[in-house]
């Protein structure tokens, strides 16, 4: 992602913030097969860990699953199985792809800018043309796979994952913060099938970079015609643009 510096966010609060407010990432590996593309992505909900406190040196670590039955997984399988010289660890059942992996976390809206919006530049020079505006967040990491359905840490890391990923969604994304639904809601039994289902994956993050593209290199006339332009259209996506536009606009 090219991060040009005026539409660049390296605080580390900000970018965390911005994950757990969207958490649905596009996680995508390049990885040499025989039988399925080099490169794949898969849209997964996570979970972000990271220190009670604010540190700016903890990226942080991101938790998800992904279907076994998905052509990404069978590629993820595929290469720890033929990975040489990182066979699984005998303790806990993990294997650590050693190349890294990228997700991309987009923001909630994102527009199309047309020139007409350009109050100051379009009537003095008509030097402008059309662009998008949009936000997203782009980690890259070191993925460790739990697929081994035997291992008792398969089954502890999809455990805890399910149901912290159950809890956030209902709470933070649902609003049911006094009855939200519940794993255990379900037959254990039911439960138990569906996570052979799937595989963990689990990402120490190496480096993470946002990017508000809002409009702050125009000059301030502009930015406002961005704003009022978004406004004018009278929409859930064209309000919360112009509200990002003017939020980011005055740093």
């Amino acid at each position: 992602m090219y991060l040009r510096t005026v539409h660049a966010e390296h605080n580390i609060s900000t970018l965390h913030q911005f994950i757990r407010a969207n958490p649905l990432g596009i996680f995508t590996t390049a990885i040499e097969s025989q039988a399925f593309p080099f490169i794949q992505s898969s849209h997964i909900p996570f979970v972000l860990d990271t220190n009670d406190k604010p540190d700016e040196t903890d990226l942080g670590i991101l938790r998800g699953h992904i279907a076994r039955a998905n052509p990404q997984a069978k590629t993820l399988i595929e290469q720890l199985k033929s990975q040489s010289g990182n066979e699984a660890n005998p303790v806990s059942g993990t294997q650590t792809l050693s190349r890294d992996v990228m997700i991309l976390f987009n923001g909630p809206a994102h527009h199309y800018i047309t020139p007409k919006f350009y109050r100051e530049t379009k009537p003095a020079t008509g030097k402008v043309v059309p662009t998008w505006n949009y936000s997203a967040v782009q980690v890259y990491g070191r993925a460790t796979i739990f697929y081994d359905i035997k291992a008792a840490t398969t089954g502890a890391f999809l455990d805890k994952q399910i149901r912290d990923l159950s809890l956030q969604s209902e709470i933070e994304i649902m609003g049911n913060t006094e009855k939200p639904w519940l794993v255990d809601d379900a037959p254990a039994s039911y439960i138990g099938i569906l996570k052979k289902a799937i595989i963990g994956v689990q990402i120490e993050i190496t480096d993470i970079g946002g990017k508000w593209k809002m409009s702050q290199e125009m000059g301030v006339g502009d930015q406002a015609g961005v704003a009022e332009g978004l406004e004018a259209l009278q929409s859930d996506v064209g309000e919360e643009m112009a509200r990002t536009v003017r939020e980011r606009c005055k740093k």
